[in-house]
């Protein structure tokens, strides 16, 4: 497997070039890896630790966390719920949702509903309460690159996001075992937002497809996360920053017997943004795909339907 020759970039050191290089890693690419990021090494560290005791707890205990009809939105989702778009199996996978609290009276709590917190686990809300404010700081940072580098004010997603319908995953990946048939852990599949932060690409099986159509293995140092494109970002910039096709393959030999836990960070928009082409990435070359308007929140509950986590 051919290893994809993503350049790790720092939010720090290279501020001052980081929107040009940043962008030409997602033309490339549509992911980047990120140093730097201001994420709190202990915070995640504790995190991993409930992270794997939660997924620990007997399935009857994690289905109490289940919320019918919410399309997976908060709490917990079970193993093979989730499928590919276009996929026949679901994916070898379960999975923990955290999201932004607004207040009841907001006029965007229909779409995001509260959290629910396992009592099971001490220190679980806390901490993963704690994450999700550092994500959401960490991707603020990168979106300003990002818009620095299509021709915007460094400021301009700000408004976009705020109070967004950001989500963190918590993803348990179980040792893979006989009878999978042909699923794997996640099938190639693009993600819906705007940019993915990932924490725990360090386990392998992550891999991008190449423009050529071969897949490429992520493999970043420690302490990098992974950032991609989302098809949110896609379309808002008529594909000039391409939401790339990617899986989680299963593992061979000795590391099929291993459980594999990641934490994707899905940075949304607010769900009342609308889509208007970004006419920065509208040209005669490259006409505007997305004539229409549509908000995010409708954009997002289309994809929910196409991957199975709503009806």
């Amino acid at each position: 497997m051919d290893l994809a020759e993503i350049p790790v970039l720092s939010l720090d050191a290279d501020r001052a070039d980081l929107p040009a290089r940043i962008g030409e890693s997602f033309r490339t690419f549509g992911f980047a890896m990120i140093r730097d990021h201001g994420i709190d090494p202990a915070l995640i560290e504790r995190a991993w630790q409930l992270t794997g005791e939660f997924f620990a707890l007997p399935v009857e205990t994690k289905q109490k966390y289940f919320i019918p009809g919410q399309g997976g939105a908060r709490g917990y989702t079970p193993f093979r719920t989730e499928v590919a778009k276009g996929a026949s199996e679901k994916d070898l996978k379960e999975f923990w949702h955290v999201g932004r609290d607004v207040p009841a009276n907001s006029p965007l709590a229909a779409s995001m509903p509260p959290n629910v917190w396992p009592t099971e686990i001490p220190g679980f809300r806390e901490t993963f309460t704690q994450l999700y404010a550092q994500f959401d700081e960490a991707g603020a940072k990168v979106l300003s690159a990002i818009a620095i580098d299509l021709g915007l004010d460094a400021h301009w997603f700000d408004p976009a996001i705020d109070d967004g319908n950001s989500v963190m995953r918590l993803l348990h990946y179980p040792p893979v075992g006989e009878g999978s048939g042909g699923a794997i852990r996640a099938g190639a599949h693009e993600d819906i937002n705007l940019i993915t932060l990932l924490l725990g690409a360090q386990e392998a099986g992550l891999e991008l497809l190449g423009k050529d159509g071969r897949w490429l293995s992520i493999a970043p140092p420690e302490g990098a996360i992974v950032v991609n494109i989302g098809d949110m970002l896609q379309r808002l910039t008529n594909h000039v920053l391409p939401s790339t096709t990617h899986r989680v393959r299963n593992p061979e030999g000795e590391r099929a017997g291993h459980a594999r836990y990641s934490m994707p960070f899905f940075l949304h928009l607010r769900s009342d943004f609308p889509f208007v082409t970004l006419p920065e990435c509208v040209s005669e070359s490259n006409p505007d795909r997305y004539p229409e308007t549509i908000t995010a929140d409708d954009y997002l509950q289309e994809r929910l339907r196409e991957i199975g986590l709503k009806m």
